[in-house]
């Protein structure tokens, strides 16, 4: 179970916080979904989740493990809005394998498996895939980590209809045996999946109402 407790970002340089007192509860294998524009917080989140940031106050527990940053980084994968530009290898086998040379072809087909890429050659390059296949990529290379909460920012945009159902597919899948947490910027089809919905908005979480997504979406922070 994943909680957070009065989660609070507040750097130095900027006059009001960017999170402000954030509750949030996610058990193993639950799907949630946090909705808000952009610059509402939602990819800082992400970050201070996966260990990449860090929160100025309030606690990150891991059932009752306060976790620190390097907890972080080992306990969770992130899935960035846009994935190729951290892609690193040649094909997707070195992709697989970044960081983790010992990997043998069963674990690599496997992670393949799990995103429906099986079918692809191993030498493919990765910016030769559709914007659909290289998030499916994206979320193989955290798969292979073994992580237990897999975060991902803006999963859905810019794809098309048909690769927008697909993918939503895939993340109900996943759920069957990860938990995630998903912020996006329209709701659409993920809240159908979701197990737990929250709106971000003016660095507050609060519970998702669908009639308010409308004008969540079009506040600009000052």
């Amino acid at each position: 179970m994943l909680y957070l407790k009065d989660l609070t970002y507040h750097p130095p340089a900027v006059a009001l916080p960017i999170l402000r007192s954030i509750n949030l509860e996610l058990a193993p294998q639950q799907m949630g979904v946090v909705v808000g524009p952009s610059g509402s917080g939602k990819s800082t989140l992400l970050e201070i989740l996966a260990g990449l940031a860090e929160k100025t106050k309030g606690e990150i527990l891991w059932r009752d493990q306060d976790l620190l940053p390097v907890h972080l980084q080992q306990l969770a994968g992130l899935v960035f809005q846009f994935p190729e530009r951290h892609f690193c290898g040649n094909t997707i086998l070195e992709e697989l394998r970044l960081g983790h040379p010992e990997l043998g072809s069963e674990q690599v087909q496997q992670a393949l498996m799990e995103v429906g890429l099986e079918e692809l050659p191993l030498k493919t390059s990765p910016y030769s895939l559709s914007g659909g296949q290289q998030r499916r990529l994206a979320l193989a290379v955290q798969l292979i980590r073994q992580p237990y909460l897999l975060l991902l920012d803006e999963p859905t945009a810019g794809l098309d209809w048909s690769m927008r159902q697909q993918l939503v597919s895939l993340l109900e899948r996943l759920k069957a045996s990860w938990s995630l947490l998903v912020v996006t910027h329209d709701a659409g089809d993920l809240v159908s999946i979701a197990d737990r919905c929250w709106t971000l908005s003016h660095g507050e979480l609060c519970p998702f109402e669908p009639d308010r997504q409308r004008s969540v979406v079009n506040y600009v922070p000052a």
